[in-house]
């Protein structure tokens, strides 16, 4: 042992690789740090189990990057942890990735966050899937986000619900989307809100429909309007309805009409009042007959009317009679001569009388025959005399008797000429006396 200590850096640089592997763990240990140095490559990587070991925790933090990267993948494993944490940052990139690979799980744990910072992007892809998972959520989170990206598919899904949790927007961010498509839905749930809200349309187009409905409702809530509609209709179909609830009225209005159209009819009954008032007039166009007939007559009535004209025929025609009863005198008003005469028969006689009142004069001509004939009697009623006035004669000749008798005195004084003159001999006798004699001398 003293002999070997007594040796300087040429002799101990001169040393055959046989002599070297004879040297005992003791006489080993006992070079000190200036001269360890000395040993070349080839000497180092002829170093037995043993002798790795014996290396005090000194001469390994002196040892220069060429010796680092002349060992073999088992001499690395051999080392003990409290020698490989005092490899310099500078020199544990040194180490390639055949021995980034064989280091095992406590050497994995033992790494300083100085050191996991310092690896470069081919160590840590090199990193088994069994190592990966021992990092610390300290250590991890000290990766650049650049080097994040380097992770491969395996290793993003073997990433732990705690390392997830743990990582910074910027690394969440720079995840590549397969990568992200490979974590489990029950690790994706690990997301945190702020790693959520700066996840790129193009990381979440990728998610899977699984992935998606595994969202927190209050991580979906923090992506931003921007991005939610980089979400594809099969992920919009898939989301739950608490997600649905969950998405704000500024989120809904900027989901792309292949969105809106995709929702279930499950979702569609979940949406909020305010969710449904929030829809814009491409969206609202952009519904199924089947979603429309599926809103919730609360949630009708809360469509502008600036927006209630923006359903097609199809759409207003699909109207249950419910919904029908349940719109509002405006969203009424509102219905373009299209929507009008789309109703149905069955559907028209349910508009309330003061919804049917509130129709202009210009709209209520829109009616065909067929809905002026079906009109009931209290709605014949209700109708203004400018609205009666308005009436096509066609409209005018297609009203039944019981509906010329229900005319009031101040609509049959107000039946124009031809309309007057449309009127067929059998509702000539239907007419009241007081209505005949309201008509003027004129008409």
């Amino acid at each position: 042992t003293t002999q070997v200590a007594a040796l300087t850096t040429a002799q101990l640089a001169a040393l055959m690789t046989a002599q070297v592997v004879k040297l005992t763990t003791a006489g080993l240990a006992a070079i000190t740090t200036g001269r360890i140095s000395a040993l070349t490559a080839a000497q180092m990587a002829v170093f037995k189990t043993a002798q790795i070991i014996a290396l005090t925790t000194d001469q390994v933090a002196v040892l220069t990057t060429a010796q680092i990267a002349s060992l073999t993948s088992v001499q690395v494993a051999a080392m003990e942890t409290a020698d490989l944490v005092a490899i310099t940052t500078g020199r544990i990139s040194a180490l390639t990735t055949a021995q980034i690979a064989a280091l095992t799980t406590d050497q994995v744990v033992a790494l300083t966050t100085s050191q996991t910072a310092a690896l470069t992007t081919a160590q840590i892809a090199s990193l088994t899937t069994s190592q990966l998972v021992k990092l610390e959520t300290a250590d991890l989170v000290a990766i650049t986000a650049g080097r994040i990206s380097a992770l491969t598919t395996d290793q993003a899904a073997a990433l732990t619900s705690d390392q997830i949790a743990v990582l910074t927007t910027a690394q969440a961010a720079a995840l590549q989307t397969a990568d992200l498509a490979a974590i489990t839905t029950e690790r994706i749930s690990a997301l945190t809100t702020t790693q959520a809200a700066v996840l790129t349309t193009a990381q979440l187009a990728g998610l899977t429909t699984a992935q998606v409905a595994a969202l927190e409702t209050a991580d979906l809530a923090a992506i931003t309007i921007s991005r939610i509609g980089a979400l594809t209709s099969a992920q919009t179909a898939a989301l739950t309805t608490d997600q649905v609830v969950a998405l704000s009225v500024y989120q809904i209005a900027s989901l792309k009409t292949a969105q809106t159209a995709a929702l279930t009819t499950n979702q569609i009954v979940a949406l909020t009042t305010d969710q449904v008032a929030a829809l814009t007039t491409a969206q609202i166009a952009s519904l199924t007959t089947a979603q429309i007939v599926a809103m919730e007559t609360a949630d009708l009535v809360s469509i502008t009317t600036g927006r209630i004209s923006a359903l097609t025929t199809a759409q207003t025609a699909a109207l249950t009679t419910d919904q029908v009863v349940a719109l509002t005198t405006g969203q009424v008003a509102a219905l373009s001569t299209a929507e009008l005469a789309a109703l149905s028969t069955a559907q028209l006689v349910k508009l309330e009388t003061s919804d049917l009142a509130a129709i202009t004069t210009g709209r209520i001509s829109a009616l065909t025959t067929d809905q002026a004939a079906a009109l009931t009697t209290d709605q014949v009623v209700a109708l203004t005399t400018a609205q009666a006035a308005a009436l096509k004669t066609a409209q005018v000749a297609a009203l039944t008797s019981a509906q010329v008798v229900a005319l009031t005195t101040a609509q049959a004084a107000a039946l124009t000429t031809a309309q007057i003159a449309s009127l067929t001999t059998a509702q000539v006798v239907a007419l009241q006396t007081a209505d005949l004699v309201a008509i003027t001398t004129g008409r």
